[in-house]
């Protein structure tokens, strides 16, 4: 068997979908799976919706990710270049030799004739493909049309056959070619389209296979006729299930759940977003749902693919992110969190000696909290915020009210003696104090003083927060609390 090279190549237009990576993961896993090459190429043609934002955050979201590419931008290869933008004398060049060789042809329809015609197909009830009315156009009719001006798109044309091919995932195809019409590869202002291009590159870098989104089956035959009249052989194909949203409708680009950026912001761990977006059409079987990245293309095969449509259910991928967390040393936790909790303003840039211990002690009193990164300032903030902390007014309102005052003030004499200042210690003295002594059931007795200590009812362990925050800071916030 020839060495397998497979690719990814996404349009840099907005922000990298879910759907799109999941593609990324899936070409990943072959290519490493069977020892081949995974070719990262971008499709940036359209000028009028291309952007070099969504170009970096694409090459961000696959690094993010661990996706390393063998052959593309930064990296580079033996068919460089990968951006189809600096690739255009090469597509130009295709296109004339396919008109030369009468594989393609100039046609000068302008768009309101072409709608017209559709619109007399739809009530005749017949195929709304172009008809090829251009196909043989004279010598004199094509004089015609300049002198009025039309600038030509140049169309492929289409044999007079069926297309069949075998899926690796969906099985034996088969497309009637009255379903497949001439279509158009270059537009009338010379920009070359992807059923031109992407044929062309995939010929260009030895592309053996072909995984890509269910959307794009329908084109599948334009791709093989492509292949066809280049005089080559075509890569095998596999498409891959849609990714479904809430109410089983396809994950569009407007839907919030959709942008994979999203995920990054929002504190998941890359090892979780690449085990979760496996699990959307693929089974690494026994019914195992946690797996690391090397697991999956250890045992990947494209065999396994679901054809049926995945459904992105957002509750299950941060489960498996909560469990991915807990996987992690403390330390490892520590590293992961410290951006979010910078960028929510809890620790400065630059993190002295004594806040990075705190926060490395901290560490292990959330990790089996925490289901993101960004909950972390809102579980750890407090331990950081000195002269700046504050308490929540909303729990304030609820916690603090005269019975709950009485509270902090027993809790701020009952540790303010103690020996050693520790979470047993505490938990003993305030356990004495207020539920012995007060008659005051633990819910009650350490709710107030939590909200004093921790500024919020939702927290870490209480006693041994206080332990980290130490004597001295405790009895501050519970005097704070108490006036």
């Amino acid at each position: 068997m020839s060495e397998v090279r497979v690719r990814f190549c996404p349009s840099p237009t907005g922000n990298p979908h879910v759907g799109m990576v999941r593609t990324a993961l899936f070409n990943w896993a072959f290519a490493r799976h069977a020892g081949g090459t995974f070719v990262f190429r971008i499709e940036d043609t359209d000028s009028a919706r291309d952007s070099e934002q969504s170009y970096q955050a694409l090459l961000d979201s696959l690094r993010w990710l661990h996706l390393d590419w063998d052959e593309g931008p930064e990296v580079g290869g033996p068919y460089a270049p990968y951006r189809q933008s600096e690739r255009l004398e090469t597509y130009a060049r295709t296109a004339e030799d396919l008109l030369a060789r009468g594989k393609a042809y100039h046609c000068y329809c302008t768009p309101e004739e072409l709608e017209e015609r559709r619109e007399i197909a739809r009530q005749e009830k017949r195929p709304p493909g172009y008809e090829g009315t251009c196909r043989t156009l004279t010598q004199e009719q094509v004089s015609r049309y300049r002198e009025q001006g039309r600038q030509p798109v140049i169309r492929l044309r289409m044999p007079d056959h069926d297309w069949r091919w075998n899926d690796l995932v969906r099985g034996p195809m088969h497309v009637r070619d009255e379903h497949v019409p001439d279509f158009v590869i270059v537009r009338a202002n010379g920009e070359p389209l992807y059923t031109l291009v992407n044929p062309v590159d995939d010929v260009a870098m030895r592309i053996t296979h072909v995984l890509r989104g269910e959307d794009l089956l329908s084109s599948t035959p334009r791709q093989l006729a492509m292949y066809e009249a280049l005089g080559v052989p075509a890569p095998e194909f596999g498409h891959l299930p849609y990714v479904m949203g809430e109410g089983n409708k396809k994950l569009s680009k407007r839907d919030p759940q959709a942008n994979f950026m999203t995920y990054i912001e929002d504190g998941y761990l890359p090892e979780a977003m690449a085990n979760y977006l496996a699990l959307l059409g693929w089974s690494i079987g026994e019914d195992r749902e946690f797996f690391s990245l090397q697991e999956m293309a250890q045992a990947f095969d494209v065999g396994r693919v679901n054809p049926s449509p995945a459904r992105f259910d957002i509750k299950k991928c941060t489960a498996i992110n909560g469990d991915w967390i807990r996987t992690l040393t403390p330390a490892d936790l520590a590293e992961r969190m410290l951006p979010f909790l910078q960028r929510d303003g809890a620790l400065p840039d630059e993190v002295s000696p004594d806040q990075w211990q705190l926060l490395l002690e901290a560490t292990p009193l959330v990790q089996e909290r925490l289901e993101t990164l960004a909950q972390a300032p809102g579980m750890l903030g407090f331990l950081f915020a000195r002269e700046g902390f504050a308490v929540d007014p909303a729990d304030a309102q609820k916690m603090l009210d005269e019975s709950g005052l009485a509270v902090v003030t027993a809790a701020r004499e009952a540790v303010s003696q103690l020996p050693e200042f520790t979470a047993d210690t505490i938990q003993q003295a305030l356990r004495k104090t207020l539920v012995e002594g007060m008659g005051i059931k633990p819910k009650l007795a350490f709710g107030p003083v939590r909200v004093a200590i921790t500024g919020r009812r939702v927290s870490p362990p209480l006693f041994e927060s206080m332990e980290l925050l130490g004597r001295q800071e405790c009895l501050r916030r519970l005097e704070l609390a108490a006036v």
